[in-house]
């Protein structure tokens, strides 16, 4: 039996030493290696007063594993308020940069350093994404204070409009929608649920913006957290993310995001 066992570890520890030290990753569905450029947009560091760091991380994960290179943006401005995110309530104390803020994402080196929004330019880019969190309502636009009538960060707003007008792609997580509805004619996005139909898998408490969406003439569809919605006319592609509350289900927002990445190289690969 001894004997047995010590045959049976030595060829396990052969079949070990034959592996290579590590195994390349050759490609997603869509990525064109290194011809894809994707600028990504940040309005700060943290989900109560700038970009949620989940979706910051999947965004830029799901664009790596996809063959994208990715540049990141913030505007070089304060933000509206900063959040204590144990009481989430503001700190009075307290007076950030967006871009200083965002600059938590970036490894400060070569494209990964973070750039000024206004330095964005549509012409280097094949794509745009905006990933969520309160800071598309506090630092982007004004929605937290002004509702459907808000105005939008100049840069953000031109932005917008000329990938939109270059026909191409625009991703948006959470209450990103809400930028390009504000400015772009006739769009078909989700933010996932229209009402707050709460289960023990989570819940949809930000309903309200769906409905200042459609309130912007946008078309609203009804999508779950892992599934992102195309609108190929506009080429604007959206996935619902943490307009979901869930405790636990980080998979499904993670999924979300590959999903709408996905859709968003294809259509850069036309």
């Amino acid at each position: 039996m001894l004997a047995s066992r010590a045959h049976l570890a030595k060829q396990a520890a052969a079949m070990l030493v034959r592996q290579p030290a590590c195994l390349m990753h050759h490609g997603g569905d869509w990525g064109n290696w290194g011809n894809t450029n994707v600028a990504v947009v940040f309005s700060g560091c943290g989900w109560w007063d700038g970009t949620d760091i989940h979706e910051a991380a999947y965004t830029m994960y799901h664009l790596s594993r996809n063959g994208a290179r990715f540049q990141i943006f913030a505007p070089n401005q304060q933000q509206m308020h900063v959040m204590d995110h144990m009481k989430m309530q503001p700190s009075s104390s307290d007076n950030r940069n967006m871009m200083m803020e965002s600059a938590r994402f970036s490894h400060g080196q070569g494209t990964m350093q973070m750039n000024d929004l206004s330095k964005l330019d549509v012409s280097s880019f094949d794509a745009v994404i905006f990933p969520g969190g309160h800071g598309i309502v506090k630092n982007l636009s004004t929605f937290s204070k002004d509702g459907k009538d808000c105005k939008l960060n100049n840069d953000v707003e031109r932005i917008m409009k000329d990938f939109h007008r270059a026909r191409k792609p625009i991703g948006l997580s959470s209450m990103a929608p809400l930028l390009a509805c504000r400015v772009l004619p006739n769009l078909e996005v989700t933010m996932g649920y229209e009402r707050d139909e709460s289960s023990r898998w989570g819940r949809w408490p930000n309903t309200t913006m769906v409905q200042a969406v459609k309130s912007m003439g946008a078309r609203h569809n009804t999508r779950e957290p892992y599934e992102a919605y195309v609108d190929e006319k506009n080429k604007v592609i959206s996935t619902p993310t943490f307009m979901w509350e869930t405790d636990y289900h980080y998979h499904y927002i993670f999924d979300g995001i590959g999903n709408m990445v996905k859709h968003v190289m294809r259509m850069t690969a036309k």
